[in-house]
């Protein structure tokens, strides 16, 4: 199974990359992030014609997540579970897909708060998030379910995942309590897909339009995939595809793909 992650940083303006990547990498199930639409405007037809369902949670302008998928699914909560209702942004997505002996995988798709707007309020909002996924995921640990969670979380988990100066200290991506939320979440018994099979060296996901970011190579690591423990059993690949940041009008991300054995 190929699961993939990618902010496009707007599908309508990407939808042709996405289209040409689908059909070059062929992922069994591709998450998108910050999509900047609505679902009547999210271009489902054009996947469709690929093979590929799509699933939308869409926003108008900002924030939206969707899955598209050439495998059945079931779209199990289109808002975090444990987030109190009312919450007006539109950042996550859960589906199940079959597995192996007729059980079932649950596959979750994020776009985590930056949590640098709005001041502190921002990024109380931001904390709040990581505290409901957290919980989310302790719940499927107990319920010893397999899962795995992707897409953009805008957490630099390391000093070792970013370029030297590409954030200040006090950036919400690698505050602390922004970290220790992270490190909670991975602890309870979660696998970082990228460092579990590279766990040295720079592996960037994201590269900011300005200041030359991209030509000196002054990237992010903020694009994850987690797996339960049933998952990163399987694992055998798990990388960014960098070739996408240097395409024209490009996503400032790239997708993310991580590869499990059957």
């Amino acid at each position: 199974m190929k699961l993939a992650t990618w902010n496009v940083n707007s599908i309508r303006q990407r939808e042709s990359h996405v289209a040409a990547w689908l059909e070059r990498v062929q992922p069994d199930v591709l998450f998108l992030q910050e999509i900047k639409c609505e679902e009547p405007q999210f271009p489902a037809l054009a996947f469709s014609a690929l093979g590929y369902k799509a699933e939308v949670v869409g926003q108008k302008s900002y924030n939206g997540v969707a899955v598209l998928s050439r495998i059945p699914f079931t779209t199990t909560h289109r808002a975090l579970p444990a987030l109190p209702e009312g919450d007006a942004q539109s950042r996550y997505i859960e589906i199940e897909v079959a597995g192996e002996g007729g059980g079932g995988i649950t596959l979750i798709g994020i776009y985590l708060p930056n949590g640098n707007s709005g001041a502190e309020a921002g990024y109380a909002y931001k904390l709040a998030w990581m505290d409901a996924l957290n919980a989310r995921a302790a719940e499927l640990l107990a319920a010893d379910t397999p899962f795995a969670i992707l897409g953009d979380f805008n957490v630099c988990p390391t000093d070792a995942d970013l370029s030297p100066g590409a954030l200040p200290a006090g950036d919400a991506l690698v505050r602390p309590e922004t970290r220790a939320r992270y490190r909670a979440l991975v602890w309870s018994g979660l696998t970082d897909a990228i460092r579990a099979l590279h766990p040295t060296g720079p592996i960037w996901t994201f590269w900011d339009y300005q200041a030359g970011a991209w030509p000196r190579d002054q990237g992010l690591r903020i694009d994850h995939a987690l797996l339960s423990p049933t998952l990163a059993e399987r694992l055998t690949e798990a990388a960014p595809d960098r070739d996408e940041r240097a395409r024209q009008q490009p996503s400032d991300h790239v997708p993310v793909v991580v590869t499990l054995a059957d």
